[in-house]
């Protein structure tokens, strides 16, 4: 039973630091006029350039019906503009206008350097196992029961 105690109490500090890690986040990035997802979207094409609309979503894990709104504040400020793709119109792209190009070059190093005061408090071979460890976790959690396989099994076993 301490066992699956420590497993909740895992659970609690996982989701207590990944809120403050986000709003750490958000802290940063508002400063510049973004919020976190808009950021999010902006580090994607800054870094992987040009990309289909409908992937990003699931790179920077937003609902695929937020992803054109997102799209489209961040193009109404100018930073993000569409192109079509002309091998499959059902493609569209989006990628990083000049002023999109040039405001990442501006606050990303100051990102990162925010980023890093986040992670201070650990050595880098740490981060590193944090990492692994939380990839881990996720690839359980992905893994397990869906609750309505579980609802299922509960009325099997009290039927």
């Amino acid at each position: 039973m301490e066992f699956s105690n420590q497993n909740l109490k895992a659970v609690t500090v996982l989701i207590r630091a990944a809120d403050a890690v986000h709003d750490a986040i958000k802290r940063d990035v508002a400063g510049y006029g973004l919020n976190a997802t808009e950021f999010s979207v902006l580090e994607l094409l800054y870094h992987q350039g040009r990309q289909p609309i409908q992937a990003i979503g699931k790179r920077v894990l937003i609902a695929s019906s937020s992803i054109t709104y997102v799209v489209d504040k961040l193009e109404h400020k100018g930073y993000v503009e569409r192109e079509a793709c002309k091998e499959d119109r059902r493609v569209t792209y989006a990628l990083l206008t000049d002023d999109g190009q040039e405001l990442m070059k501006r606050i990303f190093p100051e990102h990162e350097r925010q980023m890093d005061k986040v992670f201070a408090g650990l050595e880098q071979e740490e981060v590193v196992e944090l990492i692994e460890k939380l990839k881990k976790v996720g690839y359980e959690a992905q893994d397990s029961i869906e609750p309505k396989d579980r609802i299922l099994k509960d009325k099997e076993r009290y039927a």
